[in-house]
């Protein structure tokens, strides 16, 4: 129990992880002893004795404290768990932009493993993949009675070694079985290309360590062949990452010293706001990144294209943009994640990973459970349809929006429609056939033409030169 109430004070505040982390300190030990439920405690030492004493099979102390953490933190809400050796490894090397395994962002939700969102170009991505799936079963083991943990463990192994998932996947009829070839993840967080002349694309699939640099560097190559009369700011899918990472994005596009994001939780070091200077989106002594950035950067037209796999740190700048009204949001409403993650590391190289916050837009809005509604509503395809995204509201156990609540029954705001107001219809396009009407953008191709979010993107941003009366391509 020393062990427990030791572990329990430990306050080594990092950033890092998949999702939005900050650094937050931990409660005074004196307050700490002081709240501590003495009768609560004296029944979690009874069951803990009655199990070692009486359970068919014996079993390791350990063991017994490692799952009593584990679903003390899962229980909380779907963000917070128990992270072990190796999960604390695989989520510090993660944020480097490399680690091995399939390329899924998964939770837990009544004993079966959630796929949350296939990181894009990975083999689950390839596979097919998609979000909201239930995998109950890896190989022959069956997820029930496994931990999050366990089954992300069992999920990785050496590169070129196969793994069979068996599925649940809604509106199938019976069970998929997908076999996936396990390979070593390497995200390349930003990609960019010119997509026509004076109409910039970058797409952001994940906020990691070089994230804002490396938009800073692509977007200079997206001027050097000439001044741009319009960028898309692709974030669709983007299930988030670093605070930093998404603060420097943001601060790449706005004004120096702008409001990005403001966090408030119960302690102190919880209530912070972050702006679009130096000492909030840097690490170190690194250099500032945005210093080379092209000044037209900062005001070119653009249009961000979200959706419901657009989370955490991608709901940051998006939500940074609309409400300083620097861009366009197109697409459908977004994911609502609007919590902070701080990872405290705890002996032998484990760590538990807490929700401590909320964050809230420039204005002030929570998107938590409710996600940010895009300006104009843009379906995934020329039909009016989009597929079926497990959200933030879907999560068992999810935060409230403690700002607005009841929004995560609510309907969203913006009715959907089909095609941005007064965008015209691309030349030589045809009726759009019902066997290519599968719901999900073809986003494995970069900017590609059959993608009809992003041609409605375009077709916005030709609009605004034409209301402007510049010319345009």
């Amino acid at each position: 129990m020393g062990k427990l109430k030791q572990a329990g004070l430990i306050c080594a505040g990092m950033l890092g992880g998949i999702l939005i982390s900050l650094q937050i300190s931990a409660l005074a030990e004196k307050e700490t002893r002081a709240s501590l439920p003495i009768e609560e405690l004296r029944t979690f030492a009874e069951v803990f004795n009655a199990i070692k004493q009486g359970y068919v099979e014996p079993i390791e102390d350990k063991k017994l404290i490692t799952h009593a953490i584990s679903g003390m933190l899962s229980n909380l809400d779907p963000h917070s768990a128990y992270l072990d050796a190796d999960a604390f490894k695989d989520l510090q090397v993660g944020t480097q932009g490399e680690f091995g395994g399939l390329g899924i962002e998964v939770g837990m939700e009544d004993g079966l493993v959630k796929v949350i969102s296939p990181i894009e170009d990975t083999p689950a991505d390839r596979a097919g993949i998609k979000s909201g799936d239930l995998i109950f079963k890896l190989d022959d083991t069956l997820v029930k009675g496994l931990t999050l943990s366990d089954a992300v463990k069992r999920m990785r192994g050496k590169p070129k070694t196969q793994i069979k998932l068996s599925i649940l996947r809604k509106g199938e009829a019976k069970p998929l079985e997908i076999t996936l070839t396990r390979e070593i993840i390497k995200v390349q967080s930003v990609k960019s290309k010119l997509v026509e002349p004076g109409y910039g694309y970058l797409r952001v699939t994940s906020f990691q360590e070089n994230t804002a640099a490396s938009v800073a560097k692509h977007l200079g190559d997206l001027y050097k062949p000439g001044q741009l009369k319009g960028l898309v700011l692709d974030l669709r899918n983007d299930p988030g990452g670093l605070l930093n990472a998404a603060i420097g994005v943001s601060a790449a596009f706005l004004p120096p010293k702008t409001l990005i994001t403001s966090t408030d939780g119960r302690t102190p070091d919880a209530k912070h706001q972050f702006y679009a200077a130096p000492e909030d989106y840097l690490r170190g002594t690194r250099d500032d990144f945005l210093k080379a950035l092209p000044a037209e950067a900062r005001s070119v037209p653009m249009v961000v294209l979200i959706n419901g796999g657009s989370a955490s740190a991608s709901e940051i700048v998006a939500g940074a943009l609309q409400d300083h009204k620097r861009a366009v949001l197109m697409g459908t409403t977004s994911f609502g994640k609007g919590s902070v993650q701080t990872v405290l590391p705890l002996p032998n190289n484990t760590a538990i990973k807490l929700t401590t916050a909320r964050y809230f837009t420039p204005s002030g809005r929570s998107i938590q459970a409710k996600g940010i509604v895009p300006d104009i509503v843009v379906e995934e395809s020329a039909n009016g349809t989009s597929a079926m995204r497990l959200r933030e509201a879907d999560l068992e156990h999810h935060l409230e929006n403690d700002r607005d609540p009841g929004s995560d029954k609510a309907a969203p705001a913006a009715k959907p429609q089909s095609k941005a107001p007064g965008a015209a219809k691309p030349k030589g396009a045809s009726p759009a056939k019902d066997d290519d009407d599968s719901g999900e953008p073809p986003m494995r191709e970069i900017a590609s033409k059959k993608d009809y979010q992003l041609n409605q993107a375009l077709n916005l941003l030709k609009g605004l030169q034409i209301m402007q009366g510049k010319p345009s391509s």
